[in-house]
């Protein structure tokens, strides 16, 4: 789930500065707790772990363990430690994904597997996840048992839920004839760790079980809504659109698209070229937004949208929830 989207600028320079001093702490936490491991002593790997980790400001995870955790009524900085553990966590898993799908660049900055190659890559990744259950571990001792087990348990869960997804997809890349409810399918699955923030944060701020379930499904929404995004970016940046039909799966609207037999051969013939410009992808991206499934595609995501903003009214009391609101409101706007 990234904030690197091209929404309206004022907005997300808003909701980036909220995230970032709502999850700034546990993103601190999680950067000291992996460069004070006194155990590595090869510089490549030391300086592949500092590269990712100044690289990767996973604020969000944090930000929705915090939001929801004060807006039952809890104390948010209960979920500091938590929050660092999701940040190693993902981390680890996101470098591995980069590996998998042979992503070198994210933007103008290259990726680890870009920079160190797909040895250290898997190395570090694994560092992350080792370094994220060990820190885990010890914040769950700061709650009772049953609590502190319980949110161990939720973890392992989604980060199941998030190997189970991402394995599946990678079995699928090249795949031109994917049936887009079943990748869909995969992308809600990818939404799983943001689920698991928003369920541990109600949990921590003493939440009932029905108000625990009703911010699950909000984390799940956000996720989602987050990685549809994504999907639809990647359309428009000939780069990103090249590796995704070299090494992934072709992105989810452009699926939808290829459902119609002569869009697709207008498709295909774009994307066939053996150098696609940045005219190409605009062209893609025409093509696409133009089709009857994906216009029907975009109005059941504003209604899972719709949902999700109908939760989150009710906890409007919390101004902090206003972050959270406005995020889903900018999910698909200007595509």
């Amino acid at each position: 789930m990234g904030l690197s989207l091209d929404m309206d600028k004022k907005t997300l320079e808003k909701i980036s500065k909220e995230f970032k001093r709502w999850g700034g702490k546990a993103y601190e936490v999680a950067k000291e707790t992996i460069l004070n491991e006194e155990k590595i002593v090869y510089r490549n790997l030391c300086e592949a772990i500092k590269y990712f980790i100044d690289l990767w400001h996973n604020f969000q995870h944090p930000t929705l363990l915090a939001i929801a955790c004060k807006a039952v009524g809890g104390e948010p900085e209960k979920t500091t430690l938590i929050g660092a553990a999701l940040v190693l966590l993902t981390g680890g898993v996101d470098i591995h994904d980069d590996v998998i799908d042979k992503s070198k660049m994210k933007g103008m900055r290259a990726t680890v597997y870009g920079k160190f190659g797909e040895d250290l890559s898997i190395i570090t990744g694994n560092v992350l996840l080792i370094e994220g259950l060990t820190l885990l571990g010890v914040a769950c001792k700061n709650f009772p048992k049953e609590q502190g087990e319980n949110i161990q348990k939720l973890v392992k869960q989604g980060l199941f839920e998030l190997g189970d997804a991402v394995a599946e997809e990678a079995s699928l890349k090249g795949n031109w004839n994917l049936d887009p409810e079943k990748y869909l399918g995969i992308i809600k699955r990818k939404a799983a760790i943001a689920e698991v923030a928003t369920r541990i944060g109600a949990i921590v701020g003493g939440a009932s079980l029905e108000e625990v379930e009703i911010w699950g499904k909000i984390g799940r929404i956000i996720g989602m809504s987050m990685n549809i995004r994504d999907e639809f970016v990647d359309i428009f940046e000939a780069e990103e659109l090249k590796n995704r039909k070299n090494n992934e799966c072709l992105p989810l609207p452009i699926l939808y698209a290829m459902r119609d037999p002569e869009v697709r051969k207008r498709i295909i013939h774009l994307l066939i070229k053996k150098e696609l410009t940045n005219n190409d992808a605009t062209e893609v991206a025409k093509i696409v937004l133009e089709t009857k499934d994906v216009k029907m595609f975009k109005a059941y995501m504003q209604n899972l949208i719709s949902e999700g903003l109908d939760y989150l009214h009710d906890y409007k009391d919390c101004r902090e929830v206003e972050i959270l609101i406005s995020l889903l409101e900018l999910a698909l706007k200007d595509l």
